[in-house]
């Protein structure tokens, strides 16, 4: 018998098909049976006239990893229909765990609040499960992390022994169900990994049927080289390519999001395995420290500070920041988002451009200080990309959308990205409704399908009979983000229901209801 109907909706299945008119049936936490509308009887009802049924959106590219076990109920992520989160992205982990305090001092700009009660992925999907999370979770091992805990910070190419011992901490957490191995070649340590490093460590996760992520190591003026590195790097591997969060920084370089993609085009052409996610807005958000030169991130955080403290070092790194400020970055554009309290805790929404202009000094002054008087933890957001390299990117038919987020609550401290509150409902108001950039079908296909399929996931990211029943109702014509820049703390509009497997995860419900979320195991 159905336990649930839901009646009389506009269904959008996530294969890009056009909407129909349906009824779906869910029992035992899957889709029995679609029919017409008002065709299907028994247990709960629900009547959807005049909304979108969908499948629940898949967040490619989260770094909820590390805010999750503080804040399970996920509330920013389910307001937007999102019901599955793939976490350890650039390169970036909390597992494995060997060296502690590197590890925390390379996540710190996310302002995590973990208990760390763990030493692997096995430990922390445990840690994770217990606090019953409302959303479920895929998680993907760290190249950072895996660095972390065999070489520390040392900026050199891993020895064949190290290699091997990376190779054994990527195989054993496949065995514990991570869906995926990721890079941030643009972040110490991983930066200082050369390509035959990653093409191996890729090899292992291709072994084991996993995705590949990266952040590629260069998004400037060497964004293109950087994208035939990964694409290079896929073609020696066999592994299943994913370029995150595609973009072209800085005015010099704005309009290589078409290259980008040409070759994306290419290399599917021949076979590879490829395709990307993007963010629907022109600013990043990370940690100020990837502004540096990678040399003075070697050692970690702790070695950064002691450079700063030094003189001749200081000035060094000044001015490898100054000639990067010059054509390369927009110190104007790099914005103070969250930070330990300190010095400049008055200045977040500021730029470096402006607080230098109040202080009369430079901004790589200004950035130097920053990261003295707040031990190196600083986010920011820059305003660097370019509106039509974002439009190229969502009109592309294989590119997910994706968040890079990781604010999982409904209010905080800081200025931090409206990207964790708006993201999907972002692209589905302004990019659909609004400009009409791409058909709402084609947007639901790039939230659902499209990223269930980069996973190897054939039971999620669609409406069909057999598939589990993580669905989200929504109004096409009111869904909209409400987080801006200036005033981030504001949950998305639109959305009415969120069903994990079938039960309810939005709004007013029991306890017993609560938490349905589960840690996919591939």
């Amino acid at each position: 018998m159905l336990e649930l109907v839901i009646d009389e909706v506009d269904l959008l299945d996530g294969t890009g098909a056009p909407p129909r008119r349906a009824a779906v049936g869910i029992g035992d936490g899957r889709i029995e049976t679609i029919g017409e509308p008002g065709s299907l009887r028994g247990g709960q009802r629900v009547d959807g006239t005049g909304q979108v049924l969908a499948p629940g959106f898949i967040d490619l590219h989260s770094h909820a990893d590390f805010s999750i076990e503080e804040e399970p109920a996920a509330i920013t992520q389910l307001a937007q229909g999102v019901t599955t989160l793939i976490t350890g992205n650039c390169g970036t982990s909390p597992f494995p765990v060997t060296d502690l305090a590197a590890l925390r001092d390379s996540s710190a700009f996310l302002r995590p609040e973990l208990s760390w009660q763990w030493r692997d992925l096995a430990g922390y999907a445990e840690a994770i499960s217990a606090r019953r999370p409302a959303v479920n979770l895929g998680l993907q091992v760290g190249h950072g992390a895996l660095r972390i805990a065999v070489l520390g910070y040392a900026d050199r190419p891993a020895t064949a022994s190290e290699l091997a011992r990376m190779g054994d901490l990527l195989g054993a957490a496949a065995d514990q169900g991570a869906v995926g191995f990721s890079t941030g070649l643009i972040y110490a340590p991983g930066s200082y990994a050369d390509a035959a490093e990653v093409q191996a460590l890729a090899a292992v996760a291709a072994e084991h049927g996993l995705l590949y992520s990266t952040h590629l190591r260069n998004e400037t003026d060497r964004v293109l080289d950087a994208v035939d590195e990964a694409i290079e790097t896929a073609r020696r591997s066999g592994v299943r390519l994913e370029i995150s969060h595609i973009k072209a920084m800085g005015p010099r370089n704005h309009g290589k999001v078409a290259g980008i993609l040409e070759r994306i085009d290419a290399a599917r052409a021949e076979g590879i395995d490829v395709a990307a996610d993007v963010y629907p807005y022109t600013a990043s958000s990370t940690t100020l420290t990837s502004r540096l030169p990678d040399w003075a991130l070697a050692g970690g955080v702790r070695a950064l500070l002691e450079r700063l403290a030094d003189e001749h070092e200081s000035a060094r790194i000044e001015q490898a920041l100054a000639e990067r400020f010059d054509g390369e970055i927009d110190p104007g554009g790099i914005v103070l988002a969250n930070l330990p309290a300190g010095a400049y805790s008055d200045q977040l929404g500021r730029s470096l451009v402006e607080i230098a202009e109040r202080t009369g000094r430079d901004p790589g002054a200004v950035a130097l200080d920053v990261l003295r008087e707040h031990r190196g933890t600083v986010a920011i957001v820059n305003h660097a990309m370019a509106a039509a390299d974002l439009e190229s990117a969502l009109r592309h038919p294989w590119v997910s959308v994706a968040s890079d987020g990781w604010v999982l609550s409904a209010a905080g401290d800081g200025r931090p990205h409206p990207r964790s509150f708006g993201t999907f409902a972002r692209v589905l108001g302004h990019f659909v409704r609004e400009q009409g950039l791409l058909p709402l079908a084609e947007a639901v296909r790039r939230m659902t399908g499209l990223p269930a399929s980069r996973l190897g996931l054939t039971d999620r990211g669609v409406v069909a009979v057999g598939a589990v029943a993580d669905l989200v109702l929504l109004d096409p014509a009111r869904i909209t983000d409400r987080s801006t820049f200036d005033d981030p703390w504001q949950l998305a509009d639109g959305v009415g229901q969120v069903w994990l497997a079938g039960r309810p995860a939005l709004g007013e419900q029991p306890e017993s209801l609560r938490g349905q979320g589960i840690v996919l195991n591939r």
